[in-house]
């Protein structure tokens, strides 16, 4: 194919793309725990013991008549002409891999989770899709170790004909299909089965070699929730949220915790989900809410510290202070907090360095003012960040995080095409050397110097700031993507993956957006520069709203595995070939190439002429 253009032409008389064929089929779902964990411990163990457990589950998928239509990674997805039979083959196979993991001469158990869902799909080819597909995906992905989950269909048409037990165990929060999607579940040992999610997949399985216990025991994870605002006085309210973003990074600071991301629990507030919901589905231990009343120069603040799994309260605290305590309020209710949540154990790793962004108040409420616009999206925000920001500097010149944040509002705003680069990139220079001078151990000083590092393509550099920012606060999402991307334009995507994992864990959504697709996106850099075209067209079939190279990088993985022939019939080259038709790679290479290693990133320009004949 030669153009785009004629691509699609070829794509729309094809005889596959007329009335799609659909049948009524059973779909599975399985997926081992902790892969990536183990991965990041022995690769090559792991990678064995893989191939054995899916030697296992391909032959009794194979004996009951299973067929399987999609791997990735440790993934498998097959299909089954009768729930019955999806049912039987899972069990057994959850059986064998149990005793395997029992066997003193294993190597290295690993433990899997199924899910299971009966419904009217798409067929193209050999491949099937539907929404029935991604909802045994989504009930895979809430199962115990061990487990196996199905859905009322499934149960509706099984009960009684089997020889296992399946057990009512409520609703699940099936993210982009219901909130309430009533599940089942199957104990392939026939044990009693609990009602409550899976927990969540940091928690290393039993089966784990003697020489990980100590990484057994299991992180404390904490929500903060927005504080509420007691207070009539509109200005208030970015001291509100300024205190609230401010508790996170404390506390994320401390490598005993795991803290969700500040958009994570906004996005919580916004929707329609239950607190208990919530905290099952996220993992959460505890969580931390107040209230904050403002009259004047007086400040009221009241926290509460709550089990999650009870919504008892173990800590409360008042405080009734001047405004111009309010560094010294959040030292204490952080310090007070992580000794109740940790008992006996020593917060050692919190590390009291100067975070306080300025002396001066006023340079500070302007600083949080601006943050506010910061992390919203649109033109008009920036303008207002930026210019909160320039009031910040001019009252306290050595506000460090005031230039920080600037020059990320100011590189945003060049990434978006609202600003141009030569005029602005030399202001962002400026203000990151100022930011650095004024607070080196200021971690988004670290992380953005390590952004624009990237950007000018003096990689050493931007790997020395991400793992300097690292280093600082480890819990901190914005940094572990920015340690990722780093990594993954040095040629070492497969450390990549942790750290991607480990942000996703943390905010599946960043701030500013409504979807995971960025998040996807970074998962596609560098699954294309591992050459994993399996898991890279896996997260391109997730996005929604696809960049320019993002969408080349999943098409180019596609031809990579199958061949340019068959991009006529994959969905995502066909849905969005014309939107991409007349986009200028060469400003789009230059912009997201520094994600990519040297060989993958000199590849795009022929894979743009290869693919799209330009």
């Amino acid at each position: 194919m030669s153009t785009v253009g004629e691509a699609v032409a070829q794509a729309q008389e094809s005889p596959q793309l007329g009335k799609p064929k659909r049948k009524l089929t059973t779909v599975m779902a399985t997926d081992c725990v902790n892969f990536s964990f183990h991965m990041q411990l022995d690769e090559e163990a792991t990678y064995r013991n893989l191939r054995q457990c899916r030697v296992v589950i391909d032959q009794i998928i194979e004996t009951h008549d299973g067929r399987i239509f999609h791997t990735a990674g440790d993934s498998v997805i097959a299909e089954f002409v009768s729930p019955i039979d999806a049912i039987n083959a899972s069990v057994a196979f959850q059986k064998a891999l149990g005793a395997r993991n029992a066997d003193a001469a294993t190597e290295l158990g690993l433990e899997w989770r199924v899910g299971i869902h009966l419904d009217d799909v798409i067929v193209e080819g050999s491949n099937i899709m539907g929404c029935g597909v991604n909802i045994a995906a989504r009930l895979e992905s809430h199962c115990a170790p061990g487990q196996i989950l199905t859905s009322r269909a499934v149960q509706e048409r099984t009960i009684g004909r089997t020889a296992v037990a399946m057990t009512a165990a409520g609703t699940r929060a099936l993210k982009n299909i219901s909130e309430n999607f009533e599940v089942f579940s199957i104990d392939p040992n026939g044990d009693a089965v609990s009602k409550q999610s899976a927990s969540h997949s940091r928690e290393v399985p039993q089966t784990a070699q003697p020489a990980l216990v100590q990484i057994e025991e299991k992180t404390p994870r904490i929500a903060v929730f927005p504080f509420e605002n007691m207070s009539r006085h509109e200005d208030s309210e970015y001291l509100v949220e300024g205190l609230f973003r401010d508790l996170i990074t404390e506390f994320s600071r401390m490598q005993q915790f795991d803290v969700l991301s500040h958009k994570t629990t906004l996005d919580f507030r916004e929707s329609s989900e239950t607190l208990d919901g919530f905290a099952k589905s996220m993992g959460v231990d505890y969580y931390v809410s107040g209230t904050v009343r403002v009259a004047g120069s007086k400040l009221r603040i009241t926290v509460d510290l709550a089990d999650a799994s009870t919504g008892e309260t173990i800590w409360g605290e008042k405080y009734d202070r001047l405004l111009d305590d309010i560094f010294d309020i959040q030292d204490e209710i952080v310090l007070k907090m992580s000794r109740q949540v940790l008992g006996s154990i020593e917060v050692d790793t919190l590390r009291r360095i100067k975070r306080k962004p300025s002396e001066k108040l006023n340079s500070y409420e302007w600083l949080i003012r601006g943050n506010y616009h910061h992390v919203r999206f649109g033109q008009d925000h920036m303008s207002q960040a930026i210019e909160a920001f320039d009031k910040a500097i001019e009252i306290d010149g050595a506000n460090g995080r005031a230039h920080a944040l600037k020059a990320c509002t100011i590189g945003g705003g060049i990434a978006n095409g609202w600003l141009k680069r030569e005029e602005a990139f030399p202001e962002v220079q400026y203000h990151l050397k100022k930011s650095l001078e004024a607070d080196e151990e200021d971690f988004d000083c670290q992380r953005i110097s390590s952004a624009l590092s990237l950007m000018s393509g003096d990689k050493l550099v931007s790997l020395e700031h991400a793992q300097r920012a690292h280093q600082i606060n480890p819990n901190d999402p914005r940094v572990l993507r920015q340690l990722a991307a780093t990594l993954i334009a040095m040629g070492r995507a497969g450390e990549a993956i942790k750290h991607l994992n480990h942000a996703f864990d943390l905010d599946p959504i960043p701030q500013g957006k409504s979807t995971s697709c960025d998040v996807y996106k970074g998962f596609i850099v560098a699954y294309f520069s591992m050459e994993d075209d399996d898991s890279c067209i896996l997260y391109g079939e997730k996005i929604v709203r696809y960049d320019a190279i993002s969408w080349l990088l999943v098409v180019a993985a596609y031809a990579r595995k199958f061949g340019k022939e068959a991009l006529a019939s994959f969905s995502v080259f066909k849905n969005h070939a014309e939107q991409f038709a007349t986009a200028d790679w060469a400003s789009a290479i230059d912009l997201r190439a520094p994600w990519l290693d040297e060989a993958s990133g000199a590849a795009l320009p022929g894979h743009v002429t290869e693919i799209l004949g330009r």
